[in-house]
């Protein structure tokens, strides 16, 4: 029986174009893009020719905007740490929210060992952050808000343009973390007005140890490597070349294909929350109705642990997850489920559903079965649902 993944938002599979593309450049073997010969001038080419494709995904004014790095993470803390460190002489105040990724939260927690403040401000039961809440939180010393897009454990996107417009009229920079929507849907950085925002290759298809940083011009985070010139003296060490390529031709699919993938992820995402509403009792499903993810359905199954479920329908070769696999092996519960008002027990009962281009209908229905199943062998044995059902 085939594998189903549905836990695309851990990381989705190559794309055979970008795996052809890869495997293509590694024959060729391409120079250093530093070099100053014709190997290197070749590199070079093939290296902006990427940078342009990844660049007009999320629409930068230049594709000298964007800052090849090594992963969302690293993009991260580039954006997070380089504008803290160069802002230091105006202030030592951060503002973000208490479901962020916990790129941003370590990157955030490290600071605060070196005397800078961090507000956090709450959200809904929805996970969205009121922007008033933002205004409010700014002192004399804020320099940086850093806000994500969209969650990437409920898929709850946030007011971005109008927390931008907040941050432009109290001079103030603005960072989100768009690791979990860049490729998914579209995304427009003048649109949304954002100084700097972060992005993952492996969320649309393209290679992990990949990553890009948007900063917009005239915007300058301090360089968290020191070394070369490259990336115009932004990042130093030599480019990841091949996974680079393999970026910048995902990103070209992801472009041409944004309107298609995104009405194919609706539908099946629709058919999901149905069928898991029409099939098992006492749920819950996370994040907002309406501004969410189109590829992520976050559901806490009550009286039941997300990691069993899990792994009984690992045995039937279907990939879920329970959370952020970033934070996969902490025993605690979501702090993002916590943080929208879910019980403990309820945390740890939360199923993260998320798929592709490639997901079939057929693949969810096989899921719902499979779940149902999952959930009534599970019931069966909890305590907590018997004693629910005798109340």
């Amino acid at each position: 029986m085939n594998t189903i993944n549905l836990d695309y938002i851990s990381a989705n599979p190559l794309l055979p174009e970008v795996q052809e593309a890869m495997i293509e450049a590694i024959k060729k073997n391409h120079g250093n893009p530093s070099s100053p010969h014709q190997l290197g001038e070749q590199a070079t080419e093939v290296l902006e020719q990427a940078r342009e494709k990844a660049a007009r995904l999320i629409n930068c004014a230049s594709p000298q905007e964007l800052v090849f790095t090594s992963s969302g993470t690293e993009s991260i803390n580039h954006a997070i740490k380089g504008i803290a460190l160069a802002k230091a002489g105006k202030g030592k105040h951060i503002i973000t929210s208490n479901i962020e990724h916990n790129a941003v939260l370590k990157s955030l927690r490290r600071l605060m060992k070196m005397d800078y403040r961090v507000t956090s401000v709450s959200v809904n039961e929805y996970g969205l952050v009121n922007p008033d809440d933002i205004a409010k939180a700014v002192t004399d010393e804020t320099i940086l808000v850093t806000i994500m897009h969209g969650n990437n454990e409920i898929g709850t996107i946030q007011p971005i343009k109008e927390i931008a417009r907040i941050t432009r009229e109290k001079d103030i920079l603005f960072h989100s973390d768009a690791v979990a929507s860049v490729g998914v849907m579209p995304i427009d950085v003048q649109y949304l007005g954002v100084d700097l925002l972060s992005f993952s290759s492996n969320q649309f298809n393209g290679p992990s140890g990949v990553g890009g940083l948007y900063i917009r011009r005239g915007v300058s985070p301090l360089p968290l490597i020191d070394g070369g010139a490259q990336e115009d003296g932004r990042r130093a060490g030599t480019e990841n070349l091949i996974g680079i390529i393999g970026m910048g031709v995902a990103a070209d699919i992801a472009f041409r294909e944004m309107e298609c993938r995104v009405e194919h992820a609706r539908k099946l995402k629709d058919r999901l929350i149905r069928g898991l509403k029409e099939s098992i009792e006492d749920i819950i499903i996370n994040g907002h109705p309406e501004f969410s993810l189109p590829n992520l359905v976050s559901v806490s199954i009550r009286y039941i642990e997300g990691e069993s479920i899990v792994l009984m329908l690992d045995e039937k070769n279907i990939a879920v997850s329970t959370r952020s696999a970033c934070a996969s092996g902490a025993l605690r519960a979501s702090h993002v489920l916590l943080s929208i008002g879910r019980e403990y027990a309820d945390a740890q009962g939360t199923l993260v559903i998320s798929f592709g281009r490639d997901t079939k209908e057929s693949d969810i229905d096989r899921f719902l079965d499979a779940l149902r199943e999952a959930v009534e062998f599970l019931r069966n044995m909890s305590p907590l649902y018997k004693k629910a059902k005798a109340e």
